[in-house]
């Protein structure tokens, strides 16, 4: 149960400390520096996750969005939910309220143990991973064999972690939102008096009022980062969080009939019983990283991060209709299948280290920039059978209490171990001064051994193995057609884990083998001045399609599933007073090679053919400190199911929000206020294949107000 004495006892702490460390200051006779923050400043110019070091975003050749710390202060941006209304071509995917927070890019959905990075590093995407304390969001559109191995063919998320600051930084943020949640952050840092050590922590809670009535929690966050310049070479950081997340989560819903959309309001709660249990989630991480520049041209990094993640999953989950028999698919009257499901002693804990030597040099006339690297990704994930009975059946208009089926998950053991080592290099080569060659590739053995368990016949199968080494190439040409306009096009290779064969599959739990995908691309970028830039990308995305065959229920790999996409965007500061993000992706998805008629020629279910979202602020002249922003986002129509019966209708959302900066009491403070889908417009936010398929309504009108106070 929820204890708000503790989350208001660590914003108190938070609060007090900021306030402390300003007093000191002051005490110190240490003047600090004036800030006023306003709507979104500046646009990022630079990412990591593109290549091996920050590198400019012009000169890339890939699609990279990057949302700053600045911009998810200016933009209430709390969770990487509330930043993917900002990227087009980042999608929900199976996205429940409460529980995993699970995307997709370019139409392919990332895999929870391989698309998602902290300062590179892999991390388990299972919860919502906090963003107090990055510095930015860094999102990579398509494949990442050269900069990541293994990971989905959509892309990669990649979290940068925020360091020590020469200036102290000294921020306390406060928000509320109408249906009573609560959230108090502080982020604290600045150097010691020794200037060689420096300091970042960050603190968080928040008292979860979900947009789904009982949808309750709260959650705590906690970090720091420190460093140590040993020398004018030398440079050590290291890192540390923790958060403890605790919420009810809201199941999705499926067709009436298994051909209807039901007619519900956004916050009905199907996971409404006496006896659901909040899903409890622990994540952690331990990061280091050691810098040593030889010269001005060369140097090495050794960087390594320990990753936690523990779950004890409970939830009252709605499941077809045994009346009807509709496997999957609620009664016709709304009556649905409730089911105790318990999954306790959940862990994943992925360790990653890598090693970089990087420089450049000349030979003859041609410049060389290049990247030599090794990585190790060692995951052991542990969990038991679950427990999934029947209990009883709800009704999602008129809820019933039925009694939970007893018992409880079995007992906890490795159940999954991978090992994943690497070797790599890249060179950029500049061959003219217009024109560069981006050439690398990546070495990566994958070994990995799962358990299966038992068949329906009750014998204990094998293990699933995989031992087996691929080389992933990259290549990409980039063409400096004006100092700030480049043109680039791309070719790489991709690696995936297989998929697992789902609860019902005659295989299931059994591993389909690695899988390789290919991608085509073409850009443009430009900085049309030195805030504003604008960017259009063409792509083609090959791989193998996996699904189960409705002839024998076996989960094979068969056929090809194509994505060819557009994207665009424009960001920046279009004049002294406004400041725009646009960004758009049209998409076509095609499956083939099938032989099965209800999948050749279909559209992926899921996902759009085409979204946009507009985001535009402005800063009134008249008077000084005030903002007024709106963003319209809109997102054509998605296939339900893979025949492609049932489609959920296309829905245009629009947001305003406001900031007003001033000076209350010597403090620079910001004063912010949204409304979130301001005409109360009832929409399917996302529409996932996984479990049989599931509707997930987005959220009704929703106010929020906070104070930014920066001391």
């Amino acid at each position: 149960m929820y204890k708000p004495n503790l989350a208001v006892s660590v914003i108190a702490v938070a609060v007090f400390n900021s306030f402390a460390g300003a007093a000191m200051a002051e005490e110190a006779d240490q003047a600090l520096p004036e800030v006023v923050v306003s709507a979104t400043k500046t646009r990022a110019s630079t990412a990591s996750i593109g290549g091996f070091s920050n590198a400019p975003l012009l000169s890339t050749p890939a699609s990279l969005n990057v949302i700053t710390s600045q911009q998810m202060l200016d933009l209430q941006i709390r969770s990487t939910t509330d930043a993917a209304r900002y990227d087009a071509s980042l999608s929900d995917a199976y996205n429940a309220v409460g529980y995993a927070e699970q995307f997709s890019i370019r139409g392919f959905k990332l895999d929870n143990g391989t698309s998602y990075r902290k300062d590179g590093m892999t991390i388990a995407g299972d919860t919502q991973i906090a963003l107090e304390n990055k510095e930015r969001l860094e999102v990579l559109k398509g494949l990442s064999g050269l900069q990541a191995g293994v990971s989905a063919p959509g892309g990669v998320l990649n979290y940068v972690t925020k360091r020590p600051t020469d200036n102290p930084i000294r921020m306390v943020v406060l928000e509320t939102r109408e249906r009573g949640t609560l959230y108090g952050a502080a982020d604290v840092g600045g150097r010691f008096e020794d200037t060689r050590f420096g300091y970042r922590v960050n603190v968080a809670a928040e008292r979860l009022r979900s947009i789904v009535k009982g949808a309750d929690g709260n959650r705590k966050f906690i970090s720091g980062a420190f460093d140590w310049r040993i020398s004018p070479q030398a440079l050590l950081q290291i890192d540390a969080d923790y958060q403890r997340k605790s919420q009810l989560t809201a199941p999705g819903f499926q067709l009436l009939n298994n051909t209807t959309l039901p007619a519900i309001d956004a916050d009905t709660m199907l996971n409404d019983q006496p006896w659901a249990r909040p899903v409890e989630t622990i994540s952690s991480n331990i990061g280091a990283r050691f810098e040593y520049t030889f010269s001005p041209e060369w140097k090495a990094t050794v960087s390594a991060n320990q990753n936690t993640f523990k779950r004890d999953d409970y939830t009252a989950f709605p499941y077809g209709c045994g009346a009807q028999d509709l496997y999957p698919g609620f009664c016709g009257n709304g009556d649905y299948d409730v089911y105790n499901y318990i999954s306790e002693g959940e862990k994943k804990s992925p360790l990653t280290v890598q090693a970089l030597l990087q420089g450049r040099f000349a030979a003859g006339a041609i410049e060389h920039e290049v990247t030599f690297g090794s990585s190790l990704m060692r995951n052991r994930e542990k969990w038991g059978d679950d427990l999934y009975d029947y209990s009883g059946t709800s009704n999602i208009y008129h809820p019933v209490i039925v009694p939970p089926a007893p018992g409880t998950s079995g007992p906890v053991s490795e159940r999954r171990y991978t090992n994943e080592r690497s070797l790599f290099a890249q060179d950029i080569v500049s061959l003219t001064e217009q024109l560069k060659l981006h050439a690398g590739a990546r070495y990566v053995q994958v070994r990995r051994n799962q358990y299966v368990g038992e068949n329906e016949a009750g014998v204990i199968q094998p293990n699933a193995l995989t031992d087996a080494g691929f080389w992933l190439p990259s290549v990409a040409l980039v063409y400096s057609l004006r100092p700030n306009v480049s043109l680039y096009t791309s070719y790489a290779q991709g690696l995936e884990h297989g998929g697992v064969a789902p609860k019902g599959s005659l295989n299931e739990r059994q591993a389909l083998e690695p899988a390789k995908s290919k991608q085509v691309e073409l850009g443009v970028k430009a900085d049309i001045r030195t805030d504003l830039s604008a960017t259009l990308a063409l792509f083609q995305i090959r791989k193998g399609l996996e699904y189960v065959d409705n002839a024998s229920n076996m989960f094979v790999r068969n056929g090809e599933a194509e994505n060819r996409g557009l994207e665009m965007g424009l960001n920046g500061r279009a004049s002294r007073e406004l400041t725009v993000g646009i960004t758009a992706t049209g998409l076509s998805t095609r499956q083939s090679g099938t032989g099965s008629a209800s999948l050749d020629g279909k559209r992926v279910t899921n996902v759009v053919a085409f979204k946009s979202s507009v985001y535009a602020d402005y800063a009134v002249p008249q008077v000084q400190g005030l903002n007024v922003s709106a963003n319209w986002q809109y997102s054509g129509k998605k296939a339900f199911d893979a025949e492609n019966t049932v489609f959920v209708p296309k829905y245009h959302l629009v947001n305003f929000a406001a900031a007003y900066s001033t000076r209350i009491g010597g403090v620079a403070t910001t004063l912010r206020a949204g409304i979130d889908n301001a005409f109360d417009k009832f929409y399917w936010r996302d529409v996932t294949p996984d479990l049989g398929g599931y509707l997930i309504p987005g959220a009704s009108r929703t106010g929020r107000v906070s104070a930014q106070f920066d001391f």
